[in-house]
């Protein structure tokens, strides 16, 4: 293979790297959104619950007692027997709760289809890299080197471009994040598969935490992507 059609060659494959790259991160910013979104929807089912189970008013309390029998009517001894909590209030959470709940189990399913989709993509780049070294013959051995050096070279210069970075750096970067992503997905799984009208306060406030957090993603290492595709 003369010099300039390896060149040639050499600047598609690039082409094609760099498309994938930017179709696999414009499907996480698409992932990072759901879990923003699964985020409130978490949240609201916290609240919804905390409505529900909120302490009824001490009516032992001296001011109360006071207070219960300077208004003791029918409607104001109905309130305290239901635990302080009107009938329209209570219906109105319990839809909260099953929206809340529908949504959540609705982000798994949009978020499972973009993880499938983030895995075909790193299936193409696997295979594009291998195309490309298999187009090259024993021949090109020593030109190839100098290939490598030279783009090692321009890393080195300049590491933050798209087009002088390492054809397999992609590859690698990607595979981080999208074993980051995965491993989140299946935290908010758990934590949605887990969910129900029995589900402990400090139960609740640890998964909103967990799910606001995202421990398994590295900012930093997401940052570096995103700088790729400016």
């Amino acid at each position: 293979m003369e010099t300039r059609e390896y060149e040639k060659v050499k600047s598609e494959f690039q082409e094609k790297i760099l498309q994938i790259f930017i179709d696999f991160s414009t499907r996480i910013a698409k992932i990072e959104e759901l879990g923003a979104v699964g985020s409130r929807l978490l949240r609201g089912f916290h609240q919804g619950l905390e409505f529900l189970r909120r302490a009824p008013i001490n009516t032992k309390a001296e001011l109360m007692k006071r207070i219960i029998e300077a208004n003791e009517t029918e409607r104001v001894k109905s309130y305290f027997a239901a635990g302080c909590i009107n009938n329209q209030d209570r219906i109105q959470n319990l839809s909260k709760l099953n929206t809340c709940l529908l949504g959540l189990h609705d982000h798994l399913t949009k978020a499972k289809s973009i993880l499938n989709e983030l895995e075909n993509l790193l299936e193409d780049l696997t295979s594009t890299i291998s195309s490309f070294n298999k187009s090259l013959s024993l021949e090109n051995e020593a030109l190839c080197g100098k290939f490598e050096q030279a783009t090692i070279n321009q890393e080195e210069r300049s590491p933050s471009s798209p087009q002088e970075l390492a054809m397999t750096d992609y590859a690698v970067l990607m595979g981080i994040i999208y074993s980051m992503v995965k491993q989140d997905y299946a935290m908010q799984e758990k934590v949605v598969m887990s969910l129900n009208l029995k589900s402990l306060s400090e139960e609740m406030e640890s998964y909103c935490l967990m799910w606001s957090l995202r421990p398994f993603v590295n900012d930093e290492i997401m940052n570096q992507a995103w700088k790729l595709i400016q």
